[in-house]
């Protein structure tokens, strides 16, 4: 990248002095990709000399800049060439010489735009980057949040090149246990000849049973070649994996490795970790801090039960699996079930919400706190979650999901405790919602404690054995967005540490894996048997009763007008008022159709929330400046989540559509609702959404920052069903296929069980080498993040 910077310097010598110039001329600070772009546009404009500029590959260069610093007369830039790989120059545009930069030379010279000066003999420097250099990992951009196949690749590899590599495998066979009863193999072979020759022997034995004798019929005879149970339920299906194991020992390839670790019995109970916010099955949505999270782990753990329960049969095993939901228990719990300790999830068999409380030497913490204000309160919490998990399991989880920042570090606490494998999804990271946060730190640091945030989340990712993401840009971005982990890469909080080398997005530990929606709640309108039609008069009243209330605002009077949709939480980054004053601002699209938004609350004197205090304010201010009554509807947040389903459908009845407008969103589950409801949907091109919509095909991609290509994309669709309505179907039945192909939970579950045999085994394989990764984060914990976290003040009930 330097020596194309030079070539363009040799090439456009005078062009780029003057476009460098005009970054120069703005002073000390921090410009952004898009405006290091827009000037360039600005100079073409009063300048046609430029236009050469403009045209030459050096447009290409200055697109792949994520941010440039300025402090004259210096500009570094950060480049980034594709997605997860980062180089970084310095040009002095006095004496244009460029000069390429390392990671913390770069760092350190944002440092000097806040501090105004140098510490760089002082700064703490993170890099993680010496204990993962032997680690095998991808290099092409394309193979990153497919670290199992990776994995698979690299295992099988191993054992074809060197057969002393299978002997973990033997080891891994042998020492698997449940509740002390040994699984898989006993003591009768000991090494690798002697598994091939007993399993080549049980196959021949098998081969002469009927293909679905039971497992009981002949588990004697196999107890006597050395096999214990967990091969099968049937003769044809311990033979099928005893199979897979032959082929792995004579020639091992990673489709067969992976089949066969997927097989092994290994998740009998699970942990999933989701502290904040009010975690219940009824009567939370729409509460403060309480949203999708809640919504993605009540449908994940129940299809999460069914193929442990559907695993377990055919294993030929007689066990119960188990699944906690731990979170906290909130004594003043506003009429919802969160003051209870135990409550089984509804629609499951084995599957609970453990309910824990935040706890302080003065005893329990009584009311909700914001997910911002939780750090000083987690490690008591895990600690009491270690024995209230103990007690319900009568032992040890064999996995832990962790969810959000907070639920992460707890599941990190946990699985270093307990010795188990872990699980991170990290649902949305809150640093690139937050431009600068990093830097600008401080700020931010007395609302949102963001230190104590980013700490937790460095130590949570780089001790996560594995981490599942719902799209490949909660990983590493897109060609012109950065992604949310890999702006963990590296940053600095001037004063405080630098992170040279935080997470690497090629690390194979890194998966995706998408939900989809509860297809019992989110089903096509199209389906009339199983619409749900006598919820419509609330629907209507919810939509249409002219009284002004603390549940609506707002007036429809045109209903024979379709419906622009939105729901989500009330706070910025969802940025519901940003729609509203799109909307408002195109009389076009307010003559063509009506607009209702779901959330928050009406009356301000009802939220604790600070960010949904302020929008709340924003949207009747809105609501008055635009004069929208009559055009619009806002409907507090509404907690039935069956009345939301069919709420969908009814809008699509209307012949309207779904907007998500989010400044960014990590997945979007709102949208596979939305999609999955066979509504058209239009949704943030900044984040998760992007991949779920295919463009023109399953939806609309919409720029929340360009609210004119918004209110367009918008009128272009309304005007088109105008003049050929089927073309509101069209896009209708391209959502609900996209939906069909790749959004479902049965996906989902089956993977996620797979992925925590593949990552038991690598666990069990490289434990030696991951010691010195832990002791490295524990240093880091006790050093650094405890000490943020008790400089947050407690909350006062």
């Amino acid at each position: 990248m330097r020596d194309r910077l030079q070539d363009t310097l040799f090439a456009h010598r005078n062009e780029l002095v003057s476009l460098l110039s005009r970054y120069v001329a703005q002073g000390k600070g921090i410009l952004q990709s898009h405006h290091l772009i827009e000037e360039l546009m600005k100079s073409v404009k009063e300048d046609e000399r430029m236009q050469k500029l403009r045209d030459s590959p050096f447009v290409q260069f200055l697109q792949s800049a994520q941010e440039a610093i300025v402090m004259p007369p210096f500009v570094a830039l950060a480049i980034r060439p594709r997605p997860g790989v980062w180089e970084y120059i310095r040009v002095n545009v006095y004496e244009l010489s460029v000069d390429n930069l390392t990671v913390a030379e770069y760092l350190q010279f944002k440092e000097e735009l806040v501090d105004g000066q140098s510490h760089a003999s002082y700064v703490l420097e993170l890099d993680f980057e010496p204990f993962n250099a032997t680690f095998p990992r991808p290099t092409r951009s394309s193979s990153i949040g497919n670290g199992v196949q990776f994995l698979n690749r690299h295992l099988s590899s191993a054992m074809f090149r060197n057969k002393e590599s299978l002997e973990p495998l033997l080891g891994f066979l042998r020492t698997h246990k449940h509740d002390g009863r040994g699984m898989m193999l006993n003591d009768r072979i000991q090494n690798i000849s002697r598994l091939q020759s007993a399993l080549t022997r049980a196959e021949e034995h098998l081969s002469k049973l009927p293909p679905n004798t039971s497992y009981s019929e002949f588990e004697f005879d196999l107890q006597g070649m050395g096999f214990e149970r967990g091969w099968g339920d049937t003769a044809v299906r311990v033979s099928e994996t005893m199979h897979l194991l032959l082929e792995i020992l004579h020639a091992p390839d990673p489709s067969t490795l992976e089949t066969f670790l997927g097989r092994i019995p290994m998740v009998f109970s699970v942990v999933i970790v989701s502290p904040h916010g009010y975690f219940g099955q009824a009567n939370v949505l729409g509460l403060p801090d309480t949203g999708g999270q809640v919504v993605y782990i009540l449908d994940q753990v129940r299809a999460l039960e069914n193929e442990m329960l559907l695993r377990i049969q055919k294993q030929g095993l007689d066990v119960i699996p188990k699944i906690l939901i731990v979170t906290r228990l909130i004594p003043d719990a506003k009429g919802t079930t969160c003051n209870q300790r135990l409550e089984r999830v509804s629609g499951t068999e084995h599957t609970h919400i453990l309910r824990v409380p935040f706890r302080t030497e003065t005893g329990i913490l009584r009311k909700w706190i914001s997910r911002f204000d939780v750090w000083p309160y987690l490690e008591t919490f895990a600690e009491d979650v270690s024995n209230e998990i103990a007690a319900e399991l009568q032992g040890v989880p064999d996995l832990i999901v962790g969810n959000y920042s907070d639920g992460n570090l707890v599941a990190t606490l946990l699985s270093c405790k307990l010795g188990i494998t872990q699980c991170n999804i990290a649902h949305a990271l809150e640093k690139t919602k937050y431009p600068d946060s990093d830097i600008y730190w401080r700020k931010y640091e007395d609302k949102y404690h963001f230190s104590s945030q980013f700490t937790a989340d460095l130590i949570a990712m780089n001790n996560a054995d594995f981490i599942i993401t719902s799209t490949y840009q909660e990983i590493a971005g897109s060609k012109n967005n950065v992604g949310q982990y890999e702006s963990h890469t590296a940053f600095t909080l001037p004063g405080l540490y630098r992170v040279v080398h935080g997470i690497d997005v090629f690390d194979p530990k890194f998966n995706i894996v998408s939900p989809g929606a509860d297809m019992c709640i989110y089903f096509p309108y199209s389906e009339k048997e199983k619409r749900l039609t006598a919820l419509h008069g609330s629907i209507e009243e919810l939509l249409y009763n002219p009284e002004q209330n603390e549940e609506h605002v707002g007036m429809l009077s045109d209903r024979s007008k379709p419906i622009i949709f939105s729901m989500a939480r009330l706070d910025k980054v969802k940025n519901l008022t940003g729609l509203v004053e799109c909307y408002g601002k195109c009389s076009m699209l307010r003559e063509i159709a009506n607009l209702v938004v779901v959330g928050g609350y009406i009356d301000v004197k009802n939220s604790r929330d600070r960010e949904e205090m302020v929008e709340i304010e924003k949207m009747h201010g809105l609501i008055k400046q635009y004069n929208l009554h009559g055009q619009f509807r806002w409907i507090n947040a509404q907690m039935n989540r069956a009345r939301n389903g069919e709420l969908y459908r009814y809008i699509a009845d209307t012949k309207g559509v779904f907007v998500q407008p989010a400044f960014y969103e990590a997945f979007g589950l709102t949208v596979v609702e939305a999609m999955t409801s066979g509504l058209p949907t239009f949704a943030t091109c900044h984040g998760g959404p992007a991949e779920i919509i295919e463009h023109g095909i399953s939806g609309f991609h919409v720029d929340p920052y360009d609210p004119d290509q918004l209110t367009t994309i918008l009128v272009d669709f309304f005007e088109s069903c105008q003049k050929d309505p089927s073309y509101w179907f069209k896009i209708s039945d391209g959502g609900l296929k996209r939906i069909y192909e790749s959004y479902t939970w049965k996906i989902y579950s089956e993977r996620l069980l797979t992925l925590a045999g593949v990552y038991g085994f690598w666990k069990h394989v490289s434990k030696l080498e991951r010691r010195e990764t832990r002791r490295y984060l524990e240093m880091f914990y006790t050093l650094k993040f405890l000490d943020l976290a008790k400089s947050i003040p407690l909350a006062v009930d």
